[in-house]
């Protein structure tokens, strides 16, 4: 983050009420706001900052870089973006999907919105080191493939394959990462629990860090990530926030560049950038 964007975010200003001079925000939230409420009457600071915070943002285009910078400053300016910046961030980014992860009885995604956000823009890279996401595309059509027909009604995002080139290898390794929505009520977890699925010892998830199980995918949802093998695993966690990796079969020109016979039904899959305004 550069000098210039530190200083504005640090010497976030409101107006105050008496004339046009303007008092440090950062330093009041340091003392407990004690200062601006006495400076600042009948007015919900609280909200105020929190506007003043994600106008900055959003002049930013939700810089993520900028964000996790600003949100290891102090507990309450992580407090702030934990709850408000980076579900706005989310919803800037992709819009429908985060509408529809929302439509549940409380509202809330599992594993909370910064984990969330790192879903969306970085890719953990299976066998192959994590790395930042510029562009990824999430739709329920590929997440349908990864559902035995009896949790056919849960609702999940997939994400295309990242393309790794595996040192050594001749396949390339392929890096996929989804999340459920309401995951907690979902068939899915009902099937895991109720078999008594157990959790993996020594694998945690790379977005929350919580437990995760191991789970044998369809058929369909190898021919849809154009995978080579005959059995594909991916990990879920008890968030809901799915992760895996295979080896991509290397395509011919016989192939038509196409892979399995899904139909590729992606009107609620969208591309996310660290720039584009879905």
């Amino acid at each position: 983050m550069s000098e210039g964007t530190l200083k504005m975010v640090r010497r976030l200003r409101v107006p105050d009420s008496g004339s046009s001079s303007i008092g440090i925000v950062a330093d009041d939230w340091n003392s407990g706001g004690r200062c601006m409420g006495a400076r600042i009457r009948g007015v919900n600071v609280g909200f105020l900052d929190e506007q003043v915070l994600v106008l900055v943002f959003r002049a930013l285009d939700w810089d993520p870089q900028t964000l996790s910078s600003v949100a290891r400053a102090s507990r309450r300016l992580r407090a702030v973006a934990e709850r408000v910046l980076w579900r706005d961030l989310c919803a800037s980014r992709a819009p429908l999907m985060v509408a529809a992860l929302t439509t549940t009885a409380t509202g809330r995604v599992g594993g909370g919105w910064p984990a969330l956000a790192k879903l969306l823009l970085f890719c953990c890279g299976g066998a192959m080191p994590g790395h930042f996401a510029p562009v990824s595309r999430f739709s329920k059509t590929s997440g349908r493939s990864f559902l035995p027909r009896r949790c056919g009604r849960d609702v999940l995002y997939v994400s295309d394959p990242c393309e790794h080139a595996a040192p050594g290898d001749d396949d390339d390794v392929g890096a996929y990462r989804g999340v459920f929505r309401g995951f907690v009520g979902s068939r899915t977890r009902a099937r895991l629990v109720d078999g008594r699925t157990p959790l993996e010892p020594t694998v945690r998830c790379p977005y929350c860090g919580a437990s995760v199980w191991s789970v044998a995918a369809p058929r369909g949802a190898r021919r849809r990530l154009g995978a080579h093998g005959s059995r594909l695993q991916y990990f879920v966690c008890v968030s809901g926030h799915l992760h895996g990796s295979c080896r991509l079969a290397r395509l011919t020109s016989s192939d038509g560049g196409a892979v399995g016979s899904d139909d590729d039904d992606d009107d609620d899959g969208f591309a996310l950038t660290p720039t584009a305004d879905d």
